[in-house]
C-alpha cells in the first residue's frame, strides 16, 4: 500500500515555485538558439571576458588560500600563482569598467532592463571592497601602510566598529570567504536577468531581427 500523497490541485509552494519560475524564465530563453546580431558587439564581449577573468581570479585565489601567505611569499610556484592572481584581477577590472561604460552610454536600464543595471553596479562596488580586502591581505610592507592609512578613513565613515582594517584574519576571511560567494551570487544573478529580458538593443533599432546560431 503506497503512503504517497500528492496534491492534485497543484497548490503546493513547490508546483507555484516551478510555474513562477517558467513563466519568468523558459527554457528557450535560458538556453536560446537565437539572439540578435548586436550580441557580438563589443560591449558584450567585454562583459564575457569579465566573466572568464572572474572565474581565473576564483581559481588561483583558492589555491592561494589553500597554502597560505608564507607560500605564495617565500615559493617560486606561489609568487607564480600570486601574479596569476594579480593580474586575473586586473583583467576583470578593466573590462567590467568598459563593459559598465558602453551599458552607461546604451541606456541599458531600458525597457524593464534596470534591475540587471543596478546589480551590475553593485557587483562592480562589491568588487572593489574584494579587491581592497585583497590588498590588505599580502602580509606585506603595502599591505600595512593601506590599513594604516585606511583605518581612519573606515572610522570617519561611521563602519570602524564593525570591523577593523588592521586585522589580518578579518579582512582574509572577508576577501576568501564572504565577498567570493557575494559577487558570484550577484554575477550568477545578473546573468540570469539578462537571459530573462535580453539583451539590449541599439539606442536607433530597437526592432532589428535575430539571426539563427547567434
Amino acid at each position: 500500500m503506497s503512503t504517497h500523497v500528492t496534491n492534485e490541485s497543484g497548490h503546493s509552494w513547490t508546483a507555484a515555485t516551478r510555474r513562477q519560475l517558467e513563466r519568468r524564465l523558459p527554457w528557450e530563453n535560458l538556453l536560446p538558439d537565437r539572439q540578435p546580431f548586436w550580441v557580438g558587439s563589443w560591449v558584450y564581449v567585454f562583459g564575457v571576458v569579465t566573466i572568464a577573468a572572474l572565474v581565473w581570479v576564483i581559481l588561483s585565489g583558492t589555491i592561494l588560500a589553500l597554502f597560505g601567505p608564507q607560500w605564495w611569499h617565500l615559493s617560486s610556484a606561489g609568487r607564480f600563482f600570486n601574479s596569476l592572481h594579480f593580474w586575473s584581477v586586473q583583467v576583470f577590472f578593466v573590462f567590467m569598467v568598459l563593459h559598465l561604460w558602453g551599458q552607461y552610454f546604451m541606456a541599458s536600464w531600458r525597457e524593464g532592463r534596470a534591475p540587471t543595471w543596478m546589480v551590475g553596479a553593485v557587483t562592480f562596488g562589491v568588487s572593489i571592497v574584494a579587491a581592497f580586502t585583497g590588498y590588505l591581505s599580502q602580509q606585506n610592507f603595502d599591505a600595512q601602510w593601506i590599513a594604516v592609512n585606511a583605518k581612519d578613513a573606515v572610522n570617519s565613515i561611521g563602519v570602524g566598529g564593525f570591523f577593523n582594517v588592521l586585522n589580518f584574519g578579518q579582512m582574509y576571511g572577508l576577501h576568501v570567504m564572504l565577498l567570493p560567494i557575494g559577487i558570484t551570487v550577484l554575477v550568477a544573478l545578473h546573468i540570469v536577468q539578462v537571459r530573462m529580458k535580453g539583451v539590449v538593443p541599439p539606442i536607433a533599432d530597437s526592432n532589428a531581427v535575430t539571426i539563427k546560431g547567434r
